[in-house]
């Protein structure tokens, strides 16, 4: 569901989000509009208001981890996992964590790629939000799901600061809840 389905219809703090994402038309390849977060992430005000959204939603629920997806994942989860109290825990590409990994593949749309996370950074019982940029399909999204669970932790909830609209309950991500700030820009 998108932020402006659940209470924040009008919220002047969407706008100015998806007015900080800047458009970079054919990157990497033709035809991708590329939605670039690093202006948003140089914009205080957006930045703030993008993180207490966040928080606002998943300060009481109980949340004991915040899996950030890499690599712009990462520019979220931390910040959200320090303020609701959780433990911030990296799914990382292959290769990128030393010492032993548990991993799971996962399908895109041009071949297969992995993620990865340190085996004991997610007890059982462990009450976990996943967090990335963007959503397209949800083969990212699921396959960190299918980690975690894979570990015992519960997956409350995905999130993404920029979702597809025609993404909306119709990803893989097997029934979990999908919760997306705005629609990607044109």
């Amino acid at each position: 569901m998108f932020a402006a389905e659940n209470g924040l219809k009008g919220d002047p703090r969407l706008k100015g989000i998806s007015d900080s994402i800047t458009v970079v038309p054919h990157f990497p390849k033709p035809g991708i509009m590329f939605q670039d977060i690093t202006t948003l992430l140089s914009n205080p005000k957006a930045f703030k208001d993008t993180i207490d959204i966040f928080v606002d939603r998943y300060r009481d629920m109980d949340i004991s981890v915040v899996a950030g997806i890499e690599a712009r994942g990462f520019m979220f989860a931390p910040t959200i996992a320090l303020a609701i109290g959780a433990k911030f825990i990296p799914l990382r590409k292959p290769g990128k964590l030393p010492g032993e990994v548990i991993s799971e593949a996962y399908e895109l749309e041009y071949g297969k790629d992995r993620l990865e996370m340190h085996v004991g950074a997610v007890q059982r019982g462990d009450r976990a939000l996943v967090i990335d940029d963007l959503v397209a399909t949800g083969g990212t999204l699921s396959a960190a799901t299918r980690l975690l669970e894979r570990v015992g932790a519960e997956v409350v909830e995905c999130a993404c600061v920029i979702g597809l609209p025609e993404v909306k309950g119709r990803c893989r991500l097997g029934g979990k809840p999908l919760y997306m700030l705005v629609e990607p820009r044109q």
